[in-house]
């Protein structure tokens, strides 16, 4: 891994391997479309995280954030996901949700707060991620940004 890890947009090329990150991960892979929308970390040699945001209005759907095994607990996820932060409010998105099984405490410590699933916009909860890709027991959290 080199000094300063690269986040930049995937592209074509980074699918497969972003479809291996998510994998791994025991992420949904329903309702993707490429590597339209992701973001990702790349290490010295290798990926090794993504991110991606689905867009409805002024609202983002953070999903299929992964980090490598080898590379978690080291910063690298908080490092994504504050660019993927910070590129949502210059793209001028109001808030971002999410769903996750697994990851409720790491999202809280980064600003996110847990909320009842109809608070959130209908746009985002038509979305396949809401709908068939992660179950109704997920945490749903919202950070206005």
């Amino acid at each position: 891994m080199p000094a300063i890890p690269i986040v930049r947009n995937a592209t074509a090329n980074d699918y497969p391997r972003i479809v291996e990150l998510l994998t791994a991960a025991k992420l949904p892979l329903d309702g993707l479309h490429g590597a339209d929308g992701f973001l990702v970390l790349h290490g010295q040699d290798e990926l090794v995280g993504c991110a991606a945001v689905e867009r409805y209005g002024q609202v983002g759907l953070l999903r299929s954030v992964a980090i490598v095994a080898s590379e978690r607990n080291r910063g690298l996820g908080r490092l994504l996901v504050q660019e993927v932060l910070r590129r949502a409010r210059q793209e001028g998105l109001s808030e971002l949700v999410l769903l996750t099984k697994t990851a409720e405490k790491f999202f809280a410590g980064i600003g996110f707060q847990k909320i009842p699933r109809d608070q959130v916009p209908l746009a985002a909860q038509a979305s396949i991620e809401f709908t068939t890709a992660c179950c109704s027991s997920a945490a749903v959290m919202r950070l206005a940004l």
